[in-house]
This record gives C-alpha cells, structure tokens and sequence, in this order.
C-alpha cells in the first residue's frame, strides 16, 4: 500500500517542525540545546492540540525521543567514550536541512525550465536535384533596378562581379580529400597550410574543409605552445593531425556541396 503522508499545519513531519524551531531560536545545528528544543516542540504540540490538529504518530513518536534524549543527557558520561546522546538527531537535522535546500534549488530551476522542450536534430538530406525556378524577365528587372538605384552601368558592373561571377569554383570534398592524404604523410601546420593556397576562394575552401573534417573527428588541432589562457594563437604552430583509420574515413563519406 501506498504511505500515507501526514501534513500538520505548515510542517510536512517532526523534522520540519524542528528544523522550524532550530531556525527561530538561531540554535546551532551541530550543538543543539536539547533541554530548550524539547520545551519548544512541546509546547508546539500543545498548541496544536489546543486548535483540534489531529497529530500523527510520527510527532507523538519524536515527543517521546526528545524526551529519552532530555533524560540521556542528565546520566553521568565519558565524553571521550560514549556517544552525545544527540548525535542521531543533530545527523538527522543536518541532512535534513540539506535535503530542504537543495529542494528549493531544484524548485527554482523546475520553475525556469520545466516548460522547456528539446527536440533531436533532423537529419534532412540535401536534394540534388532541385533547381530554383526563377523566371529570367524578372532576374532581368532586379538587375535593371539594382543599376538605376546604384546609377552603375552595365559595363561597370560586369567589371564590379568580374572576380565573383568568374571566380574559380573549389569543391570542398576535393579539398577535404586532398589534406587526408597528405596528412598520411606527415603532419601540417595551419599557417603554412593556409599560406600555400593559390588565391581567397582556395583559402576558404580549406577553412571549411578543416572544419567539417573536425566535426568529423577524423583531424585533429594541436597546439605547440598552448597559451596560459587557453586560446589558440593563429599566428602560433598549431597543426593538422590524422587521428582516423582508413574505415573511418570510409565510413563518414565526406562530401559537401559547399563551394
């Protein structure tokens, strides 16, 4: 059978009412006054009785504990043998008191989250073969706009987008590929690496490349130096590591159809 919990007034059981009384008083949790504690729980019973609260047995229990520890605490002693007849209760207290704590913490963080939901990623694959339907009266009007606005003329503007519209196209696989294999060989640094490429859209090409191959887990960084902040210094030896078997590279088809 399910316990039945009994709730007094504000208190949930007779930890809570002492706990209530050891914060009232200021007492020390660790060196409780048991003779003052006992009258207090005492006369909270009293009290309770007096408005026609119906005490669980768990109270009237702990009435008759306090008492046997009142009375422990009058016989004769060898503090370096015998244990403080209050230890249990203070323990208890103590873990107690921990327990409530930590309870309004999680309240308050239940509070701030508990509405939140997270959803897994989605693993949408690309579609290759879709094509924007773009209609080439209206492309040709954007144009016409844009060059009015800009006051630009034709000629100007093919000039303008000469590098971009004509800018040699990298694939990133390619790239990604290419470092695989020479990393096979030895282990490169990243500013000799970058300084090596041929123009921007090459440089970019290995910037993404290095980053999905990371994500990966199939390269690694390491820093020579490592700076006492943490932070990895570019212009520094950082270098390229394999850290993957040939089944795993295998396995992780890299391809990209970032340019």
């Amino acid at each position: 059978m399910e316990e039945i919990q009994f709730k007094t007034e504000s208190f949930e059981g007779p930890l809570d009412v002492l706990l209530s009384l050891v914060e009232k008083h200021k007492m020390d949790i660790a060196d409780v006054p048991i003779d003052l504690l006992c009258d207090q729980y005492m006369a909270w019973m009293k009290d309770a009785e007096a408005h026609d609260v119906e005490l669980a047995c768990e109270f009237l229990y702990m009435a008759s504990e306090l008492m046997l520890i009142k009375s422990r605490m009058l016989l004769p002693r060898d503090p370096a043998k015998d244990e403080d007849p209050r230890q249990p209760l203070m323990d208890a207290l103590a873990e107690y008191q921990r327990a409530k704590l930590a309870a309004a913490e999680l309240s308050d963080m239940f509070t701030l989250y508990g509405g939140r939901m997270a959803k897994e990623q989605d693993d949408v694959s690309p579609d290759r073969t879709y094509v924007a339907d773009h209609d080439a009266d209206l492309l040709r009007a954007a144009l016409h706009r844009v060059l009015t606005e800009t006051r630009m003329t034709e000629r100007t503007a093919q000039t303008a987008f000469e590098g971009i519209v004509h800018a040699p196209r990298i694939p990133v696989e390619t790239v990604m590929h290419d470092l695989i294999r020479s990393l096979k060989r030895k282990t490169l640094w990243l500013d000799g690496y970058f300084r090596d490429s041929r123009d921007r859209s090459e440089c970019i090409a290995k910037f993404i490349g290095i980053l999905e191959l990371l994500k990966s887990h199939i390269v690694a960084l390491e820093e020579e130096d490592p700076a006492d902040e943490g932070v990895t210094l570019m212009d520094g030896h950082v270098g390229l590591r394999l850290c993957a078997s040939d089944e795993e590279i295998a396995a992780a088809n890299l391809e990209s159809d970032i340019y």
